[in-house]
């Protein structure tokens, strides 16, 4: 089928991940990159091809490739330790926890392919738990941006930062939301529209289809807000609470399980703060079954006109 004429252009966030990644070891030789087999998968050829004798293969060993990142870290190198989300996050939490995020290593956790990017591959490639299992851990930001373009500045931003961090990143491809030259900052939303009626939030894929909803719920004459909530921990409570206030009601929707992601995250804040009523959009609480993620995705209820309907239905509440 061809895209429809006007169709904006989608791009894979792990290119500008590798090609950030691999200017920056151009300037800092310190910079190592840790895999799990995924050389392929995590877009590191170019940087293999640059610096060979930075890249550590430790094979598919992920609990051993968590440690080998902290013992460089400890050894004075910047490393980013990368895998499929799934297995660098289920596999290896214990590593995590103990190794990276109570020692406060300097280590920069890449998750890649997370979501239901993997979905033909069935519910064990699912990373739909990662954002519950990362954001309890202290010391360890968790980051899922909506875009090349953010991608590539949550890059930049995890370099220059002096700790730990786990970036998620998907393979699907997205639009640019963000402008060229975007600076990333910890724990602050980006408003992508403003509006009054109901506030819409997601990060990573899901961004550009809250968005779509915004123009669905315009066409209906209900004005919503757009957040991308790009940092899950720490979370931008002043955004929430003010899109609390002064919408009356958040819908958010996740590339995760609706147990321990971003809307728990956000109703934490909400309900702490600014009571109002809230829908969380997810995976409810099961395995998803195998099929694409543009398929997953509508089938839980995030195609664009599936969450312009939550959100309308939403605001009866208020």
């Amino acid at each position: 089928m061809n895209a429809p004429i006007n169709a904006p252009k989608l791009y894979d966030c792990r290119d500008a991940f590798a090609a950030t990644l691999e200017r920056l070891a151009a300037e800092n030789e310190t910079i190592v990159a840790v895999c799990n087999d995924s050389v392929g998968s995590s877009k590191l050829g170019g940087f293999k091809a640059k610096f060979a004798e930075r890249l550590v293969n430790v094979g598919i060993a992920e609990q051993n490739m968590v440690g080998v990142g902290a013992g460089l870290a400890n050894g004075g190198r910047l490393p980013f330790v990368c895998a499929a989300a799934p297995f660098l996050t289920g596999r290896s939490l214990e590593q995590i926890k103990a190794d990276i995020s109570y020692s406060n290593a300097n280590v920069k956790l890449v998750g890649i392919s997370s979501g239901m990017a993997y979905g033909e591959l069935g519910p064990t490639h699912h990373s739909i738990e990662d954002f519950a299992w990362t954001r309890v851990l202290p010391n360890l930001p968790v980051i899922a941006p909506c875009d090349r373009i953010e991608t590539a500045a949550a890059v930049e931003w995890a370099a220059a930062y002096n700790g730990p961090c786990f970036l998620r990143l998907s393979r699907v491809g997205v639009p640019d939301l963000l402008p060229e030259g975007h600076e990333f900052q910890l724990g602050k939303a980006n408003l992508l529209r403003q509006g009054s009626d109901v506030t819409l939030i997601a990060n990573g894929t899901l961004t550009h289809r809250i968005l779509k909803a915004a123009e669905i719920l315009a066409e209906r004459g209900i004005n919503a807000r757009v957040l991308n909530l790009a940092t899950v921990r720490p979370i931008d409570e002043d955004a929430i609470i003010a899109a609390a206030k002064e919408t009356g009601a958040i819908v958010t929707a996740e590339e995760h399980s609706i147990f321990g992601g971003l809307g728990s995250a956000v109703a934490e804040v909400v309900v702490d703060n600014a009571p109002v009523p809230m829908k969380r959009l997810g995976v409810p609480g099961v395995y998803a079954p195998t099929g694409s993620a543009e398929f997953l995705l509508d089938e839980f209820g995030m195609a664009p006109f599936a969450i312009a309907d939550a959100a309308q239905s939403l605001i009866r509440r208020k």
